[in-house]
């Protein structure tokens, strides 16, 4: 289907997967996320929905297979639905196998009808509290029931919807298996996912943090959990509970490396294409959008990031009380600003 060559990287892993995000901007504030008072940038430093859907036509005749749209919160940009309906004909023509979405929920109840006609079957929907009171304290002030609303909206129009769950450790973890329980009534899997050491800004990350190993083995002490073949190339690891009959995800990106099939790359609202979440090296599309009207400029960006792509990343969260050791400093960037 693709005009140009594969996007093959040093290690032979195809590139299909890109995380574009539109804006760095969110309705929450979610404490492991954003600090109390983020300072967004200005809109003149973002890529027009024009150079987006630009980008995105190249990735696409470059082999790229799947899209999916992230943030910040997506939804909260202006012409978003639109500009996700023109990719939905990308979509609809069979040049895009999938088009997806990540969003906290909050918008999803307007929007689902526009991302169901876009041709979107799939939605991954960030919730981590199903307690009202929990919700609005990790998200500094968010309505959890407008989140549920958007998940049965989204549902109503025949989107599948998977739970994404930030494992926290002074928060819900003795929720995880409530909210498992209640995800795989409905039919929608879940992810969890363990905190990331995104945004120098963001402090007490380290008593939030749990290992999803440990998680792993409670719930193991009262379910059945096994282990699944299911791949995306992505970083969870799947599982199956015979119990509940879903499947959980797990995404460990501290206590084990996900990196070795990884088809997939972000790029920022500004036009940064990031070939690791954990590392800082980028290349900048926008230049290359911005200065050469030809393709030129980003077919030499993009074998500049193919060569580039690390092996793995490096992340790590200091345990109390113990020396860190020697490996590259945590990017300081956010994960608002880097694309969820």
């Amino acid at each position: 289907m693709s005009s140009r060559p594969a996007l093959i990287d040093g290690f032979g892993r195809r590139l299909s997967y890109v995380r574009l995000s539109v804006t760095d901007r969110c309705d929450l504030r979610c404490t492991y996320c954003m600090s109390e008072h983020q300072t967004f940038l200005p809109r003149k430093d973002l890529l027009s929905f024009e150079e987006m859907e630009r980008l995105s036509l190249f990735l696409i005749d470059s082999g790229v297979e799947r899209l999916r749209i992230t943030g910040g919160e997506p939804l909260v940009r202006k012409g978003v639905l639109e500009f996700i309906t023109r990719l939905g004909e990308q979509v609809h023509e069979g040049r895009l196998k999938e088009l997806t979405l990540t969003t906290n929920g909050t918008l999803l109840e307007g929007a689902a009808p526009v991302l169901a006609e876009a041709g979107v079957k799939r939605i991954n929907v960030s919730c981590d509290s199903l307690n009202p009171e929990v919700y609005r304290r990790i998200t500094r002030g968010g309505d959890l029931g407008k989140v549920l609303a958007g998940i049965e909206a989204a549902q109503g129009e025949g989107i599948h919807i998977k739970l994404n769950v930030v494992a926290l450790a002074e928060d819900n973890r003795a929720e995880i298996p409530d909210i498992i329980r209640f995800a795989h009534k409905r039919g929608m899997d879940v992810s969890l996912i363990e905190t990331m050491p995104l945004g120098d800004e963001i402090s007490g990350r380290e008593a939030q943090f749990v290992s999803l190993k440990d998680v792993l083995s409670s719930l193991r002490s009262f379910w059945q959990v096994e282990g699944v073949s299911d791949t995306t190339g992505g970083p969870a690891r799947y599982y199956r509970i015979a119990e509940t009959g879903g499947k959980l995800g797990l995404i460990t990106p501290l206590s084990h490396n996900f990196c070795d099939t990884c088809n997939r790359v972000r790029i920022t609202c500004t036009g940064q294409l990031y070939m690791c979440l954990g590392q800082d090296d980028h290349v900048d599309l926008r230049a290359a959008l911005r200065e050469d009207a030809t393709n030129g400029g980003l077919e030499a960006a993009l074998a500049q990031a193919l060569a580039h792509k690390p092996k793995a990343h490096d992340f790590f969260i200091a345990e109390a009380g113990l020396a860190q050791p020697e490996r590259p400093h945590a990017p300081a960037r956010t994960m608002s600003l880097t694309g969820g």
